[in-house]
Protein backbone atom coordinates (compact mmCIF):
# COMPACT_ATOMS: atom_id res chain seq x y z
CA UNK A 1 0.00 0.00 0.00
CA UNK A 2 3.02 2.81 1.18
CA UNK A 3 4.37 2.23 -2.54
CA UNK A 4 0.72 3.13 -4.28
CA UNK A 5 0.75 5.65 -2.37
CA UNK A 6 4.03 6.93 -2.62
CA UNK A 7 4.10 6.25 -6.62
CA UNK A 8 0.39 8.65 -6.42
CA UNK A 9 2.46 11.40 -4.46
CA UNK A 10 5.25 10.97 -7.29
CA UNK A 11 2.92 11.53 -10.51
CA UNK A 12 0.95 14.59 -8.89
CA UNK A 13 4.33 16.22 -8.49
CA UNK A 14 5.98 15.34 -12.26
CA UNK A 15 2.37 16.61 -13.05
CA UNK A 16 2.74 19.78 -11.22
CA UNK A 17 6.38 20.15 -12.60
CA UNK A 18 5.19 19.83 -16.63
CA UNK A 19 2.78 22.36 -15.52
CA UNK A 20 5.40 24.40 -13.97
CA UNK A 21 7.77 24.37 -17.29
CA UNK A 22 5.18 25.87 -19.28
CA UNK A 23 5.81 29.26 -17.24
CA UNK A 24 9.37 29.05 -18.22
CA UNK A 25 9.04 28.79 -21.17
CA UNK A 26 7.74 31.06 -24.61
CA UNK A 27 5.80 27.96 -25.77
CA UNK A 28 1.88 29.63 -26.51
CA UNK A 29 -1.41 29.65 -28.58
CA UNK A 30 0.37 32.95 -29.82
CA UNK A 31 3.20 31.30 -30.91
CA UNK A 32 2.08 28.42 -32.85
CA UNK A 33 -1.21 30.61 -34.01
CA UNK A 34 -0.13 29.58 -37.72
CA UNK A 35 1.30 26.19 -37.36
CA UNK A 36 0.47 23.68 -39.73
CA UNK A 37 -0.53 20.78 -37.75
CA UNK A 38 0.49 17.74 -39.67
CA UNK A 39 3.06 14.63 -38.28
CA UNK A 40 5.78 15.54 -39.87
CA UNK A 41 5.59 19.40 -38.38
CA UNK A 42 5.38 18.47 -34.89
CA UNK A 43 7.98 15.47 -34.75
CA UNK A 44 10.33 18.34 -35.92
CA UNK A 45 8.71 20.94 -33.53
CA UNK A 46 10.66 21.20 -30.02
CA UNK A 47 7.41 19.82 -28.14
CA UNK A 48 7.36 17.08 -30.96
CA UNK A 49 11.21 15.90 -29.91
CA UNK A 50 10.46 16.08 -26.60
CA UNK A 51 7.70 13.05 -26.85
CA UNK A 52 9.97 11.27 -28.56
CA UNK A 53 12.54 11.91 -25.59
CA UNK A 54 9.58 11.05 -22.79
CA UNK A 55 8.83 8.09 -25.05
CA UNK A 56 12.94 6.47 -24.86
CA UNK A 57 12.71 7.35 -21.28
CA UNK A 58 9.53 6.14 -20.12
CA UNK A 59 9.96 2.41 -22.50
CA UNK A 60 13.83 2.62 -21.58
CA UNK A 61 13.32 -0.38 -18.80
CA UNK A 62 11.17 -2.64 -21.07
CA UNK A 63 7.64 -1.45 -20.10
CA UNK A 64 5.59 1.65 -19.46
CA UNK A 65 3.52 1.06 -16.46
CA UNK A 66 0.21 2.79 -15.39
CA UNK A 67 1.19 5.52 -13.68
CA UNK A 68 3.63 6.71 -16.65
CA UNK A 69 1.20 5.93 -19.47
CA UNK A 70 -1.01 8.69 -16.95
CA UNK A 71 1.66 11.04 -16.82
CA UNK A 72 2.10 10.51 -20.88
CA UNK A 73 -1.59 11.60 -21.16
CA UNK A 74 -1.21 14.04 -19.07
CA UNK A 75 1.70 15.81 -21.18
CA UNK A 76 0.03 14.77 -23.97
CA UNK A 77 -2.97 17.06 -23.45
CA UNK A 78 -0.72 19.98 -21.94
CA UNK A 79 1.39 20.07 -24.88
CA UNK A 80 -1.87 20.16 -27.47
CA UNK A 81 -3.61 23.10 -25.86
CA UNK A 82 -1.06 25.06 -27.63
CA UNK A 83 -1.53 24.75 -30.81
CA UNK A 84 -4.42 24.37 -33.50
CA UNK A 85 -6.66 21.61 -34.03
CA UNK A 86 -5.58 20.07 -30.18
CA UNK A 87 -7.30 16.66 -30.59
CA UNK A 88 -5.46 16.18 -33.75
CA UNK A 89 -2.12 17.28 -32.22
CA UNK A 90 -2.98 15.04 -29.39
CA UNK A 91 -3.69 12.25 -31.97
CA UNK A 92 -0.39 13.01 -33.57
CA UNK A 93 1.55 13.00 -30.30
CA UNK A 94 0.34 10.10 -29.44
CA UNK A 95 1.42 8.52 -32.76
CA UNK A 96 5.06 9.65 -32.45
CA UNK A 97 5.19 8.87 -28.82
CA UNK A 98 4.14 5.12 -30.11
CA UNK A 99 6.81 4.88 -33.13
CA UNK A 100 9.34 6.37 -30.97
CA UNK A 101 9.34 4.24 -27.93
CA UNK A 102 10.41 1.03 -29.67
CA UNK A 103 13.00 2.61 -31.03
CA UNK A 104 16.73 2.84 -29.60
CA UNK A 105 19.02 3.87 -32.35
CA UNK A 106 18.03 7.40 -32.84
CA UNK A 107 18.19 8.81 -29.45
CA UNK A 108 21.10 10.72 -30.21
CA UNK A 109 20.15 12.43 -32.90
CA UNK A 110 16.54 13.34 -31.32
CA UNK A 111 18.29 15.21 -28.39
CA UNK A 112 20.92 16.43 -29.97
CA UNK A 113 18.40 17.99 -32.55
CA UNK A 114 16.49 19.39 -29.90
CA UNK A 115 19.60 20.62 -28.29
CA UNK A 116 20.59 22.53 -30.75
CA UNK A 117 17.17 24.74 -30.58
CA UNK A 118 17.24 25.51 -27.21
CA UNK A 119 20.97 25.89 -26.33
CA UNK A 120 21.11 29.23 -26.14
CA UNK A 121 18.30 28.75 -23.57
CA UNK A 122 19.35 27.06 -19.89
CA UNK A 123 15.65 27.31 -18.44
CA UNK A 124 13.84 25.52 -21.18
CA UNK A 125 17.56 22.88 -21.21
CA UNK A 126 16.93 22.37 -17.50
CA UNK A 127 12.58 21.83 -17.04
CA UNK A 128 12.97 19.37 -20.11
CA UNK A 129 15.82 17.85 -18.57
CA UNK A 130 14.27 18.11 -14.75
CA UNK A 131 10.76 16.25 -16.35
CA UNK A 132 13.16 13.56 -18.15
CA UNK A 133 14.66 12.56 -15.08
CA UNK A 134 11.39 12.77 -12.83
CA UNK A 135 9.84 10.69 -15.09
CA UNK A 136 12.49 8.40 -14.76
CA UNK A 137 11.59 8.02 -10.97
CA UNK A 138 8.21 8.06 -10.99
CA UNK A 139 8.17 3.59 -10.37
CA UNK A 140 10.65 4.46 -7.28
CA UNK A 141 14.11 4.00 -8.97
CA UNK A 142 15.84 5.01 -11.81
CA UNK A 143 17.34 1.90 -14.10
CA UNK A 144 20.52 1.66 -15.27
CA UNK A 145 19.49 1.85 -18.76
CA UNK A 146 17.16 4.91 -17.82
CA UNK A 147 20.04 6.36 -15.86
CA UNK A 148 22.10 5.30 -19.51
CA UNK A 149 19.54 7.22 -21.95
CA UNK A 150 19.39 10.33 -19.52
CA UNK A 151 23.05 11.12 -19.77
CA UNK A 152 22.78 10.39 -23.47
CA UNK A 153 20.39 13.65 -23.43
CA UNK A 154 22.15 15.56 -21.04
CA UNK A 155 25.07 15.52 -23.23
CA UNK A 156 23.27 16.17 -26.05
CA UNK A 157 21.88 19.03 -24.63
CA UNK A 158 25.48 20.06 -23.44
CA UNK A 159 23.92 20.53 -20.30
CA UNK A 160 26.64 20.89 -17.59
CA UNK A 161 27.31 17.84 -15.54
CA UNK A 162 26.80 19.28 -12.24
CA UNK A 163 23.90 21.27 -12.93
CA UNK A 164 22.44 17.78 -14.32
CA UNK A 165 23.58 15.66 -11.27
CA UNK A 166 22.54 18.49 -9.19
CA UNK A 167 18.84 17.92 -10.67
CA UNK A 168 19.34 14.05 -10.28
CA UNK A 169 20.41 14.78 -6.50
CA UNK A 170 17.52 16.78 -6.01
CA UNK A 171 14.64 14.45 -7.22
CA UNK A 172 16.39 11.11 -5.47
CA UNK A 173 15.81 13.27 -2.04
CA UNK A 174 12.67 14.31 -2.57
CA UNK A 175 11.69 10.53 -3.23
CA UNK A 176 13.06 9.75 0.02
CA UNK A 177 11.44 12.28 2.02
CA UNK A 178 8.21 11.01 0.70
CA UNK A 179 6.04 8.83 3.45
CA UNK A 180 2.42 8.12 3.85
CA UNK A 181 1.22 10.72 6.06
CA UNK A 182 -2.38 9.61 6.99
CA UNK A 183 -4.22 6.62 8.13
CA UNK A 184 -7.04 5.12 6.75
CA UNK A 185 -9.31 6.64 9.29
CA UNK A 186 -7.75 10.44 8.59
CA UNK A 187 -8.53 9.54 4.45
CA UNK A 188 -11.97 9.41 5.34
CA UNK A 189 -11.84 12.75 7.00
CA UNK A 190 -9.52 14.13 4.46
CA UNK A 191 -12.21 13.24 1.39
CA UNK A 192 -15.46 14.35 3.58
CA UNK A 193 -17.04 10.30 2.82
CA UNK A 194 -17.88 7.58 5.18
CA UNK A 195 -16.46 3.74 5.12
CA UNK A 196 -19.53 2.93 4.07
CA UNK A 197 -19.74 5.06 0.41
CA UNK A 198 -19.20 3.26 -2.33
CA UNK A 199 -16.64 4.00 -5.08
CA UNK A 200 -18.73 6.13 -6.85
CA UNK A 201 -18.97 8.68 -4.22
CA UNK A 202 -15.82 8.49 -3.66
CA UNK A 203 -14.60 9.56 -6.58
CA UNK A 204 -16.89 12.42 -7.00
CA UNK A 205 -15.73 14.16 -3.45
CA UNK A 206 -11.97 13.66 -4.24
CA UNK A 207 -12.34 15.00 -7.49
CA UNK A 208 -14.19 17.95 -6.32
CA UNK A 209 -11.45 18.13 -3.43
CA UNK A 210 -8.83 18.23 -6.54
CA UNK A 211 -10.37 21.16 -8.36
CA UNK A 212 -10.33 23.15 -5.01
CA UNK A 213 -7.09 22.73 -4.17
CA UNK A 214 -5.31 22.08 -7.47
CA UNK A 215 -2.61 24.69 -7.54
CA UNK A 216 -3.01 24.98 -11.19
CA UNK A 217 0.10 27.22 -12.71
CA UNK A 218 -2.22 29.94 -14.56
CA UNK A 219 -4.74 30.47 -12.02
CA UNK A 220 -1.68 30.79 -9.41
CA UNK A 221 0.14 33.89 -11.30
CA UNK A 222 0.74 36.22 -8.94
CA UNK A 223 0.96 34.40 -6.15
CA UNK A 224 3.37 33.52 -3.87
CA UNK A 225 5.26 30.75 -3.88
CA UNK A 226 4.21 29.64 0.10
CA UNK A 227 0.76 29.78 -1.96
CA UNK A 228 2.10 27.26 -4.37
CA UNK A 229 3.84 25.11 -1.89
CA UNK A 230 0.90 24.87 0.23
CA UNK A 231 -1.92 24.21 -2.41
CA UNK A 232 0.97 21.27 -3.50
CA UNK A 233 1.33 19.74 -0.17
CA UNK A 234 -2.69 19.94 0.57
CA UNK A 235 -3.31 17.70 -2.89
CA UNK A 236 -0.25 15.52 -2.47
CA UNK A 237 -2.56 14.51 0.75
CA UNK A 238 -5.66 14.31 -1.09
CA UNK A 239 -4.17 11.70 -3.79
CA UNK A 240 -2.45 10.13 -0.45
CA UNK A 241 -6.08 9.59 1.11
CA UNK A 242 -7.63 8.28 -2.03
CA UNK A 243 -4.69 5.75 -3.14
CA UNK A 244 -5.44 4.02 0.41
CA UNK A 245 -8.97 4.18 0.28
CA UNK A 246 -9.14 2.60 -3.03
CA UNK A 247 -6.85 0.01 -1.97
CA UNK A 248 -8.72 -0.29 1.31
CA UNK A 249 -11.75 -1.05 -0.74
CA UNK A 250 -10.41 -3.93 -3.25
Amino acid sequence: MGNLIIFAVVGYILYIVFKSYARYTNYSKQAFKNFSVSHENLAKSDLGLFVALAAKVAKADGKIDKLEAQLIGLLFDDIATVFPEPQKTRDILKQIFDEEKERKDDIERIASTLGNAIKRDKAKQQQFMGFLIQLAFVDGSVSESEDEILQTIAEAFQLDPDTYHAMFDKFEKMMQNITPKVNIDDAYKLLGINKDDDMSVIKKAYRKLIRQYHPDIIKSQGKSEEYMQEATAKTQEINQAYEMIKEFKK
